[in-house]
C-alpha cells in the first residue's frame, strides 16, 4: 500500500522533478540547445529517406513557426536546427542588446507587452503556434510532449559539436534512440 502525504493529495501531478538548472535565469543572454519531442514520440513531421528529412504538411508548418520565432521574440536569434520525424533540435541565442538599422536601439514597443523573454516562453510560443494549426487543419489535438529539454552552451567547441550533431541528425536517424519504424 502506497502512503500518500497531504501534499500528494493536493496535486499529485505537480511533483515532477524539474529538468531546469536550479537558480539559472533562463531569460539571460546565452546560447541554448533545445530538443522538443512530439507527444508519445509519434512521427508527426515526415519521414527520413536516404538520410534526408522529407517534411509533411505539419513538418512544414513547424519549420515556418520556428523561423517566425524572432518575429515574436526580437531578443531571440536562431542558429542551426533540424526537424526530425518525432522531435526538433535547435540552437537559440538570447541576446540583451537588440540593435536595429544603423545601430539604433529598437523602440520599446517592439517586444510585445507581457511576453516573457525566457527560453521557456519561446518554446511555449512555438508549441502553441504548431498546435493551433494542427487542431484547425488536421484534427490533431496533442502535438507535443510536456516540457522540452535544454542545454546551456558554454563555449565555441561545444557550440560547434552541437551544430554538427544537429546537421548530421537525419543521417544518423536509424541509430537514434528516438527512431521508430
Amino acid at each position: 500500500m502506497k502512503i500518500i502525504n497531504s501534499e500528494d493529495r493536493k496535486n499529485p501531478l505537480h511533483h515532477r522533478r524539474s529538468i531546469r538548472l536550479q537558480g539559472y535565469n533562463y531569460s539571460s543572454s546565452g546560447t541554448y540547445f533545445v530538443t522538443i519531442y512530439t507527444s508519445n514520440r509519434e512521427c508527426l513531421f515526415g519521414d527520413i529517406i536516404d538520410g534526408k528529412m522529407l517534411l509533411n504538411e505539419l513538418g512544414r508548418i513547424t519549420r515556418q513557426c520556428w523561423w517566425a520565432i524572432p518575429d515574436h521574440f526580437p531578443h531571440a536569434q536562431l542558429d542551426v536546427f533540424v526537424i526530425m520525424p518525432n522531435h526538433v533540435h535547435g540552437i537559440i541565442w538570447i541576446v540583451d542588446n537588440i540593435v536595429g538599422a544603423k545601430n539604433f536601439s529598437p523602440l520599446r514597443c517592439q517586444q510585445p507587452r507581457g511576453t516573457s523573454k525566457s527560453i521557456g516562453s519561446i518554446i511555449r510560443g512555438l508549441k502553441i503556434g504548431v498546435t493551433k494549426w494542427a487542431r484547425q487543419h488536421i484534427d490533431l489535438h496533442t502535438v507535443w510532449q510536456r516540457n522540452y529539454y535544454d542545454h546551456i552552451i558554454r563555449n565555441e567547441t561545444e557550440l560547434d559539436n552541437i551544430r554538427q550533431y544537429i546537421i548530421n541528425n537525419p543521417l544518423n536517424w536509424q541509430s537514434d534512440e528516438n527512431y521508430k519504424f
